[in-house]
């Protein structure tokens, strides 16, 4: 949901640093891979040591990567097909570190409760995106939804930041947020893909032109 809303005013400060970054000679795939790489490595260090802040501030600085790459490809006129399926590998890579370095400092701590509710962001995120992924594979449409990947992210970080700070429970009304906006989000995905089915396919070939 956020995604519609903030793309064109992030997209003004994103593409001319893009722009930059490919006069450098820099390629968004090495950007993407990059950006993966270390928020993966700040994710599965920071959080099981019980680093909250530092973990929220390194995987977070990784994450504006993903902006970054989006903005070299336009700079290039474009992105590639390959680019996008390791975007989104790179993504969903990156979303399971976060969740399982959470998952693991939680299970260090004795929280199991707040542990479960880290599984279940980690199982209805990855569903979230497939069923997107393989929506569009038949020619259907599964956009939107409650909380998508941008909002997951800033929500879990924010849970994970403030707990950093000392504010009790917020790891935990975090991720019970992101739960149960995630299986909201699962729904309204199902249902888009269910009204894009019903569609006649002369409509749906007049929505896509």
């Amino acid at each position: 949901m956020l995604n519609i809303f903030a793309r064109a005013s992030v997209s003004r400060v994103t593409d001319p640093i893009g722009a930059g970054l490919v006069r450098l000679g820099l390629t968004p795939n090495a950007v993407t891979v990059l950006g993966t790489a270390g928020a993966i490595a700040g994710a599965l260090w920071l959080f099981p040591t019980g680093q909250l802040l530092a973990g929220t501030f390194v995987v977070w600085g990784f994450a504006m990567f993903d902006l970054l790459d989006g903005a070299m490809a336009r700079a290039l006129g474009g992105g590639t097909r390959y680019g996008a399926v390791l975007d989104a590998t790179c993504d969903r890579l990156a979303d399971g570190a976060l969740l399982c370095g959470i998952t693991w400092y939680l299970f260090d701590t004795g929280d199991r409760v707040t542990a479960v509710a880290a599984l279940i962001c980690l199982v209805l995120g990855q569903v979230v995106s497939y069923i997107k992924a393989r929506a569009e594979a038949s020619g259907l449409d599964a956009d939107g939804g409650l909380v998508e990947r941008a909002e997951r992210l800033i929500i879990t970080l924010v849970g994970t930041g403030l707990a950093g700070l000392g504010v009790p429970y917020a790891v935990a009304v975090g991720l019970w947020v992101v739960a149960a906006g995630s299986v909201i989000t699962v729904g309204q995905r199902l249902l888009a893909v269910r009204r894009s089915a019903a569609q006649p396919a002369g409509e749906k070939a007049h929505e896509l032109g």
